[in-house]
């Protein structure tokens, strides 16, 4: 049975495009989840050694506008990652939460568009996304396979390879390994979780088994170690029924011109909806690729670019050609 506990949910939001995306993911929030009765988190890295600028988040309106949305912005500290894998901060952000409270944590674009409360979290057996391409490993010639990578790494931690496995696929298939996007992730404690997160990243970062010598971990890191986390924590890919997040609930749209030339008439609706108040509208337009896709008619440009029902099979090409139009604005 599930554990349906209340629960918080979480992004990340720093200067520049991330503060207008965690604005925008509010605004969703708020919109889809009048009656929520956890607490909404953005988590704001705050300046020191690893940045060589100030991270905060710079426009004022953007923080009158998550006041407004009844938004905390918790402070965190960047100790191990900050400028040089500033996809650290998802990592490092988890032990500012409340400890022992569930939480889920989300990018920042992502746009959500129903009941968060109605999705079958079931907080003891975390999972993450599965909307996920084999980006990682890359795979030599004449280097370890699939299976002898990610073997190393649970043998690294002491954790059971084989019940790992997804033996519907066929061996050194990367479907077969345990692999997500870390593009949403949750468990019943932010602390434990993150600990344990930092732990396998830093280890891998800094002491890699022979068998990775071969593999660029900039930008994949996390996503190497959030199925060892995962995993070591009793989840994993059927912990979570399909459809839900990446699906009914939420939309990990990546960047405006993908979210209106890929993604279903309702989440342009959305969209659209979320951003037509004043107070909202006048926020988002401080970010001149929101203000040119939602508000000056790009995106409806780009998404007539598109056909829903026959899109490119590789993403590459739907970005290609947005690109050749001059629509590729992020």
């Amino acid at each position: 049975m599930a554990n349906r506990k209340d629960f918080n949910v979480v992004v990340v939001g720093q200067n520049g495009r991330l503060q207008y995306e965690a604005a925008l993911f509010a605004a969703s929030f708020r919109a889809a989840n009048p009656k929520f009765k956890g607490r909404l988190f953005v988590a704001e890295p705050q300046p020191g050694p690893k940045w060589s600028g100030n991270p905060k988040m710079g426009d004022g309106e953007v923080r009158a506008l998550l006041e407004r949305l009844k938004v905390e912005i918790v402070p965190f500290e960047a100790r191990h990652f900050g400028q040089d894998y500033p996809y650290g901060n998802k990592i490092e952000m988890l032990t500012a939460l409340p400890k022992g409270e569930p939480f889920v944590f989300f990018d920042t674009d992502t746009l959500v568009l129903d009941d968060i409360a109605q999705v079958p979290f079931d907080f003891d057996r975390p999972s993450a996304s599965l909307k996920v391409e084999g980006t990682w490993p890359q795979i030599e010639l004449y280097g370890p396979g699939y299976g002898a990578i990610w073997k190393s790494l649970y043998d690294r931690f002491g954790l059971d390879f084989n019940s790992s496995l997804d033996e519907s696929q066929p061996d050194e298939y990367w479907r077969r390994y345990l692999y997500f996007n870390a593009g949403f992730f949750y468990y019943t404690c932010p602390h434990v979780f993150g600990e344990r997160f930092l732990h396998y990243a830093l280890e891998i970062r800094d002491n890699p088994p022979e068998e990775l010598v071969c593999q660029v971990m900039d930008p994949w890191l996390d996503q190497v170690a959030l199925p060892l986390v995962i995993h070591s924590l009793s989840g994993g890919r059927e912990a979570l029924e399909p459809g839900w997040l990446d699906g009914r609930t939420t939309c990990h749209y990546r960047v405006l011109p993908l979210l209106y030339a890929r993604e279903s008439d309702r989440v342009v609706k959305v969209l659209e909806e979320v951003t037509t108040p004043n107070w909202v509208k006048k926020v988002l337009k401080g970010y001149e690729p929101m203000r040119r896709m939602i508000f000056q008619g790009k995106g409806e440009k780009a998404r007539a670019l598109f056909d829903r029902a026959d899109l490119p099979r590789r993403e590459q090409a739907i970005r290609n050609r947005l690109k050749r139009e001059k629509l590729w604005l992020r």
